[in-house]
C-alpha cells in the first residue's frame, strides 16, 4: 500500500465507542466480532397472539452495552450499523417484499429533546436503507411522557402506557398498507402492543415488529 494511503487510513481512524479503540468502522474489529456472537440463529420470535417480531440478536453482554453506549452516552453513530443487521435478517426472512411500512417506535417529545435523538427512529431509517422499505417517520406520536419502564411489572407497564400513543402526521390520511414497527429492545411487548392498539383503533393493520435486541427466548416466552 503507497505510504500515503496508509496515513490517510490512519488519519480517518476514529475510536471504537464501546471501547475506544482506534477503528476504521463503526466499531473496532474486537468489539464487532464480540457483537456477532449476539446475533440469534432463530430470528422470529412470534406468537399466534400478535405480529411476528424479527429480531437480530440477544439481549445482554455487549449488545446490550452498545444500545445503552447509544442511548445514554450520545453515541447516535450506533443505530446505523444495528438497523442495518436488522433488515439483513428482515430480508432473511421476507425478502424483497416491500408491501409495507415502516413505522419506529415514538419518544415523548421532551425526553427526545433531552436525549437529543429517537433512536427507534435512527434505527428505523438504517433499516430501510438496507430493505428498501418505506419510512414513515411519523406515523405515531407518543403524547403521554411515561417515566422508566424498567423494573416496573408487565401490569404496571400495561397501566402506564394507557393512551401513550396517537397516529401521527404520516396517517393523516387512511391506509391499507400493513405496518412494520421498529424499536431498539422488546422485552414484555408492552410498548408496542400499546402502540399496536393505536394503530388497530384507526383501521392500520400491523403485519410485524423488527427489533434490534430481545431477551433469550425463555425469558420471552415467560414474559410474553
Amino acid at each position: 500500500m503507497p505510504i500515503w494511503k496508509s496515513f490517510l487510513n490512519l488519519f480517518l481512524q476514529s475510536n471504537c465507542p464501546l471501547c475506544q479503540r482506534p477503528a476504521s468502522q463503526d466499531f473496532c474489529e474486537y468489539c464487532h466480532k464480540q457483537l456477532q456472537k449476539c446475533c440469534l440463529t432463530d430470528s422470529n420470535r412470534g406468537n399466534d397472539n400478535s405480529p411476528p417480531v424479527i429480531a437480530w440478536g440477544a439481549y445482554g453482554g455487549v449488545l446490550k452495552r452498545a444500545i445503552a453506549t447509544m442511548k445514554y452516552d450520545n453515541h447516535p453513530e450506533i443505530a446505523r450499523p444495528l438497523g442495518e443487521w436488522l433488515g439483513e435478517v428482515w430480508l432473511q426472512n421476507y425478502g424483497s417484499d416491500r408491501s409495507f411500512i415502516v413505522v419506529p417506535i415514538p419518544m415523548h417529545p421532551e425526553k427526545q429533546k433531552e436525549r437529543g435523538f429517537n433512536q427507534a427512529a435512527l434505527i428505523a431509517r438504517s433499516f430501510c436503507q438496507t430493505t428498501g422499505l418505506k419510512l414513515k417517520l411519523n406515523g405515531l406520536q407518543r403524547v403521554k411522557a411515561t417515566k422508566a419502564l424498567f423494573g416496573l411489572s408487565p401490569t404496571e407497564r400495561k397501566e402506564t402506557l394507557i393512551q401513550a400513543f396517537e397516529l401521527g402526521t404520516d396517517f393523516r390520511y387512511p391506509t391499507d398498507v400493513p405496518v412494520v414497527l421498529v424499536d431498539d429492545i422488546y422485552t414484555t411487548g408492552t410498548t408496542v402492543k400499546s402502540a399496536i392498539e393505536t394503530l388497530s383503533k384507526n383501521g392500520i393493520i400491523v403485519s410485524g415488529v423488527a427489533v434490534v435486541a430481545v431477551p433469550s427466548k425463555a425469558n420471552y416466552i415467560k414474559n410474553s
